[in-house]
């Protein structure tokens, strides 16, 4: 069957070739294998289901690992050599920056840290690579029934008796069936959170948020940002929590830099009367925030919100300093324990800090935020290097805005840690998948656009235009025969 995103429509006698990420099935739809798998894949982001290889080295993310090692079996024709080189390329770049990290006696540490990287970074270009050859309408589907399925899971355990059955099975998954921080809740939001099966409530906002956001990226709805505005404010009834209110802040790079494009370009006029919006978004943020979380955000200018200290504060102080003091290549991958001492040290000065507080142990829970975790691991020297590799690595992909992706994983970063697990870089190239998405389809108007233009067929049927492009494949098809069978033709 013929392809249209891979037919050449002619425009005075030359052929416009077609960007990598248009080309898709004929039919634009995944079967239900795919889409089972992909279920799979978010479930696992959902409830970070972990088991251990050995007494170091984890499986995080089980559901996730499982079904992107099929995807990419899947996909495997779809992998291009250059797409390859570039992904191979980034993970160089990670091995030589933990050869140029301080104190090679935490190597072997840095290892298994390179060693997850991999994994995550695989089964998300394979996440990546199937969710392309969807529909808009289908991943948009997919990702609203999972936020729903998330929001009417938390009513239901708020409102409807799901909440021991949900406690029973987190005691199964993850050995604690009871929140430790329930009281917390109850002082700052008056009432336990839902955590609907997952470890704890912040899992449920920050998956509840990403879906959310992206099905208002993929969404070709007219109507769409109202009812996302609605997802949030019914979500912060639901599941009160500081992190929805990112999906606030979320609506920025979207209209920025994929809903100010026009034919795979920025529009500059509409680029600036987004930016100004953007004020209007910022004002609501904050405004939004002092009235439904007052409590917390008094404990937050306080000192008295060790969470948000651990997620936000800590680790952009801790950030700042590695940047300050090992700008080369930080701490290494998974390097927490080199520089405990140090972070614990800086906390303890901070006024943020509360004296009062328990020590907290590990070091991985010291630092709770990917976004810092990329500089403190990898310094500003070696941070920045491995971020123009991986931006590479997008174009060659044929993501059309990366600048759209790196903005919302800085975002998310602030509600969601372990840098080198398959969460991190899973919101990365699912960012990714939505700009092609979103993108393929304002290339398409475009492009049925300047054909009828070119043609005088503007008033064609969407039909008429299909048969026109389906009878030039053919006769380039002809064509090309021919050549193959009388070379000297």
């Amino acid at each position: 069957m013929v392809t249209l995103a891979r037919i050449r429509p002619q425009f005075g006698g030359d052929f416009i070739q077609p960007r990598a990420w248009v080309r898709a099935p004929a039919a634009a739809r995944l079967t239900w294998v795919d889409m089972t798998l992909i279920c799979m894949f978010l479930i696992g982001l959902y409830t970070g289901y972990t088991i251990m290889v050995t007494q170091k080295v984890p499986f995080p993310s089980v559901p996730s690992g499982v079904a992107g090692l099929i995807l990419l079996w899947r996909r495997r024709d779809l992998i291009t050599s250059r797409a390859l080189g570039a992904f191979v390329g980034v993970v160089l770049f990670y091995l030589v920056s933990m050869l140029f990290a301080t104190d090679i006696s935490f190597l072997q540490r840095r290892t298994n840290g390179l060693i997850q990287l991999t994994y995550s970074l695989t089964i998300g270009y394979a996440l990546f690579l199937t969710i392309i050859q969807a529909s808009r309408q289908q991943i948009a589907r997919l990702f609203l029934g999972f936020a729903l399925v998330i929001l009417i899971g938390c009513l239901l355990e708020t409102y409807g008796g799901l909440r021991p059955i949900s406690n029973a099975v987190r005691n199964v998954l993850y050995s604690k069936g009871v929140y430790e921080n329930d009281l917390r809740d109850i002082l700052f939001y008056n009432r336990v959170r839902p955590k609907f099966f997952a470890s704890e409530p912040a899992s449920v906002t920050f998956c509840y948020a990403l879906f959310g956001f992206l099905w208002l990226v993929i969404s070709p709805w007219r109507w769409k940002l109202l009812a996302y505005l609605g997802l949030v404010g019914i979500g912060l009834f639901a599941m009160p929590g500081p992190t929805l209110l990112l999906m606030l802040v979320l609506i920025l790079p979207y209209l920025l830099f994929l809903d100010s494009r026009r034919s795979d370009r920025l529009n500059v006029s509409r680029y600036l009367v987004v930016a100004l919006g953007a004020i209007v978004f910022v004002a609501a943020f904050v405004l939004v925030g002092q009235t439904l979380f007052p409590h917390r955000l008094e404990a937050v200018t306080s000192g008295n919100d060790p969470s948000f200290f651990y997620r936000v504060q800590g680790p952009a102080l801790a950030g700042l300093h590695m940047i300050a003091h090992y700008p080369i290549a930080g701490a290494g991958l998974t390097g927490e324990p080199f520089i405990e001492a140090v972070v614990t040290n800086l906390y303890l000065r901070s006024s943020y800090y509360s004296a009062g507080w328990q020590v907290v142990t590990p070091a991985t829970e010291l630092l709770i935020n990917y976004f810092w975790l990329h500089w403190i691991y990898l310094g500003l020297v070696w941070g920045m290097v491995i971020m123009a590799a991986t931006t590479a690595w997008l174009i060659v992909l044929g993501v059309p805005s990366p600048a759209f992706c790196w903005m919302v994983w800085a975002m998310l970063g602030q509600a969601s840690g372990a840098y080198v697990g398959p969460t991190c870089w899973a919101v990365l190239f699912l960012s990714a998948a939505a700009a092609v998405l979103h993108q393929r389809d304002v290339m398409a108007v475009a492009g049925s656009r300047r054909w009828q233009a070119s043609t005088g067929r503007v008033g064609l049927t969407a039909a008429s235009r299909m048969q026109h492009l389906l009878r030039l494949a053919r006769e380039r098809r002809r064509a090309v025969a021919r050549q193959a069978a009388d070379p000297s033709a």
